[in-house]
């Protein structure tokens, strides 16, 4: 616990580079965009939120955690169950608090205006799964404050969930293709790229499923897992519908600044909407 930092970056840099040599040696799809331009675009958006978080976040959540199991706070610090029982119920019950948010920045107004830059990428690689909004990640990082707080999460657990989701991120956007039989078994314990690589689709009817991280879970309890898309992995459409280009959907100026353009209501509403059209189609097929 000493060494949380370089722990975390070790792991990082590892499950990076990982994946990424994956990336070149098994392709799913290929890829739209100029890749050297999103990498530096989506890796700068990285480096700022880092910087950011050191300024906004000078206490870890680890330490937070620490703190808070020196005060007996929150419902695992006064629970009597083995240590490592207790860090692995505190690990998926932040897992599914990450879930439940990942759904809110779907349903919300507000909060969709700022995932979309995650959704804006017009590729889908390692690089996507670190591509967030910095104010989405100072969101997710207050969030994590209370949860960790109020579930009295211990500290080892903040860092293997912290660990965990950084590199489920990394493996699940990853631009990767696995056989059938793989992705059939993982998808029973973790979620995988063909797994949530559905949820980037342009249809918002399919980007609103498979919101799950680390675990696939909660996508099957709860209603929101989808197996397949339309089209086919190789050639689905990925991105916004109202964003196409590269200038816009993967410049780091543009990505920065999407917050304030314009857009037609939150992801739910998208797929309200084609709901509605699809069953006004299927009447006036009827009447005709």
């Amino acid at each position: 616990m000493n060494h949380e930092d370089s722990t975390r970056l070790f792991m990082f840099v590892i499950l990076f580079g990982l994946f990424a040599a994956a990336e070149l040696a098994i392709p799913r799809r290929a890829l739209v965009a100029n890749k050297a331009k999103r990498w530096m675009s989506n890796l700068s958006l990285v480096a700022i939120n880092t910087i950011v978080m050191r300024f906004a976040a000078p206490l870890s959540l680890v330490a937070l955690a620490d703190f808070a199991r020196s005060k007996d706070w929150g419902l695992f610090n006064n629970v009597d169950l083995p240590a490592w029982l207790v860090a692995v119920l505190a690990v998926i019950a932040l897992d599914f608090v990450i879930y439940l948010q990942h759904v809110l920045f779907h349903a919300l107004p507000m909060l969709w205006r700022l995932h979309r830059v995650h959704h804006a990428d017009l590729d889908l690689d390692v690089t996507t799964g670190l591509r967030f909004h910095t104010l989405e990640i100072l969101l997710s990082l207050g969030v994590k404050f209370v949860a960790v707080v109020s579930l009295g999460v211990p500290p080892i657990a903040v860092l293997v969930f912290e660990i965990l989701l950084n590199g489920t991120s990394i493996f699940n956007h990853a631009n990767i293709k696995l056989p059938t039989w793989l992705d059939r078994m993982l998808r029973l314990v973790v979620v995988t790229p063909d797994m949530h690589r559905i949820h980037h689709s342009v249809h918002a009817e399919e980007s609103n499923t498979n919101f799950g991280f680390n675990l696939p879970w909660w996508d099957y309890l709860l209603g929101t897992y989808l197996a397949a898309p339309a089209q086919p992995h190789e050639t689905m459409a990925l991105g916004l519908a109202d964003m196409r280009d590269e200038e816009t959907a993967n410049r780091l100026p543009a990505m920065l600044s999407l917050l304030f353009r314009s857009q037609g209501g939150t992801n739910v509403d998208e797929v309200a909407h084609a709901k509605a059209q699809s069953r006004e189609e299927k009447n006036n097929s009827v009447d005709i």
